[in-house]
């Protein structure tokens, strides 16, 4: 199954540079940054919202602010990898709050997740009865963060050719 990209030039890359930093800029001050004038500019903007290249705006948190400053990464095995068990998981990992980020992953363990509570004994608990009760869990291993060095997404990835 092949994906169709949409064509991104500089200016496109431009603008999600921009937004991605500042999602609340004005056309008028996003069409300046970027050198274009605001029809364009915004006819552009509309466009990649309509590509699905955009997909929404949202809120920053600050997770250490509101007091969710334990990380930790879970390797996790399942019993079966058949695509039936495969979607039951994915379907119920997206219920639980505390997982912000799963991955499948080729490797000797078959997903890692990326778990954020307030504390040891917070995750203990998401752990204990949320992740290990996932359909199809046989095994987990976490590993703890001690420091968050980058979290910023994929600016870099929009610095490609034009």
């Amino acid at each position: 199954m092949q994906k169709d990209f949409p064509d991104l030039d500089r200016f496109d890359r431009s603008i999600l540079k921009v937004l991605a930093e500042d999602g609340r800029i004005s056309v008028a001050d996003l069409a300046r940054k970027i050198g274009l004038s605001k029809s364009p500019t915004q006819a552009r903007l509309k466009r990649l919202e309509a590509d699905g290249v955009i997909t929404g705006y949202r809120a920053m948190l600050d997770p250490i602010r509101l007091g969710l400053d334990h990380v930790a990464f879970v390797e996790v095995r399942l019993t079966d990898t058949r695509e039936k068990a495969l979607a039951e998981f994915n379907a119920a990992v997206r219920k639980i709050a505390e997982i912000e980020q799963a991955h499948m992953i080729a490797s000797n363990f078959d997903y890692l997740l990326k778990i954020r509570t307030g504390s040891m004994s917070e995750y203990r608990a998401v752990l204990a009865e949320k992740v290990s009760s996932l359909p199809h869990v046989a095994s987990t291993s976490t590993f703890v963060a001690m420091e968050a060095v980058k979290e910023t997404g994929m600016l870099g990835a929009l610095d490609g050719p034009s």
